[in-house]
């Protein structure tokens, strides 16, 4: 695996994320910026409002293609022949997929046996041979030992400069379609999709507050900031299992510590609850971590962007209706509250 330790932050200025934009502009969607219309949310925001970065629309129905592409657009024609791997939850090992297709290489992805059933079909249906396994760790100790042996291109699911670039595109064209905003909240997992939005919206507007959202149970961002380097956990709690990742890496540390405002945690009832809310309020049905994003700006985060003009991600919505039919009955119960 590579180490981006000694990476400066130069590697993700302004210009260089406008120039990874350009090449990645012919592969992904420009996904548009909503304003939330709902009598409910307006009324405890204090004359605010929300803006939704529809990235639930995105190729493969989150972010991550992005990062994935980003990365891929950057290995070699020698290093094609061996092909890619990469360890998932689900989202990630989609999109390594997908970017393996666009770049001509074979993808083999190690995925978590919790993995939802229907990201694990996707993954498959887009040509990847998948390994399943036991642990969020173990998965990534996998991945790595396919890259050592067999030659295969790690793509991280979150860590380095590549992938940050990828990402930043999404704070892009938020700046762009929604000038003025004066707060953006972001579900972090690793912090691959905060780092990159967080560059781009730092870079652009200095005064606009960049807020990151973590399940309590996988807080590995929060508390790496409060210690001043990565932290790994010693276990993953949360619904949101495209939040876990089971460790802080540096690059996106380090880019989190120069850009990033704040990281707040919720729980598995208020992910939910925020489940909940987009499907009432903004009519879209999303996955638990684009719930976390809602439900930290209505929770934790409310008094912070009282008022203000807030862009939150809506990162993704690969969930399928068993699942999430099980999350609207369980958040059900705690709208009136988070509302409150």
């Amino acid at each position: 695996m590579a180490d981006y330790s000694d990476i400066p932050m130069s590697a993700i200025s302004l210009d260089a994320i406008r120039a990874r934009a350009k090449l990645l502009e012919p592969f992904v969607v420009e996904t548009p910026s909503v304003a939330l219309q709902s009598a409910r949310i307006d009324a405890v925001l204090g004359g605010g409002s929300l803006h939704l970065k529809l990235e639930n629309l995105q190729k493969t129905g989150t972010f991550k293609p992005r990062g994935a592409l980003s990365v891929a657009l950057d290995i070699t024609e020698e290093n094609r022949k061996n092909g890619i791997t990469a360890a998932s939850a689900g989202n990630h090992a989609i999109a390594a997929a997908w970017a393996a297709k666009h770049i001509g290489a074979s993808a083999k992805v190690v995925m978590i046996d919790t993995a939802n059933p229907f990201r694990i079909a996707r993954a498959r249906a887009l040509g990847a041979e998948l390994i399943i396994i036991k642990g969020a760790a173990e998965a990534m100790a996998e991945a790595e030992r396919l890259e050592r042996e067999e030659g295969r291109v790690y793509i991280h699911p979150f860590d380095g400069p590549f992938t940050t670039l990828g990402t930043s595109g999404v704070g892009l064209e938020m700046a762009s379609q929604v000038p003025g905003l004066e707060a953006v909240v972001v579900a972090v997992g690793g912090g691959g999709l905060i780092s990159g939005v967080a560059a781009a919206i730092k870079q652009i507007n200095s005064d606009c507050k960049v807020y990151g959202v973590e399940p309590v149970g996988a807080s590995s961002m929060q508390q790496s900031l409060a210690a001043g380097y990565p932290v790994a956990l010693d276990g993953i709690n949360t619904l949101a299992d495209s939040l876990g990742a089971p460790t802080a890496k540096p690059f996106s540390t380090r880019v989190c510590q120069q850009f990033v405002d704040e990281i707040v945690t919720v729980d598995d009832d208020q992910i939910c609850a925020g489940v909940v809310l987009f499907q009432e309020e903004a009519k879209l049905a999303v996955e638990p971590a684009a719930g976390a994003a809602l439900a930290g700006a209505l929770g934790p985060l409310r008094a912070k962007i009282f008022g203000k003009k807030t862009g939150i991600v809506v990162c993704g919505a690969n969930i399928d209706v068993k699942n999430y039919a099980a999350i609207l009955t369980r958040g059900e119960a705690f709208v009136g509250a988070m509302l409150a």
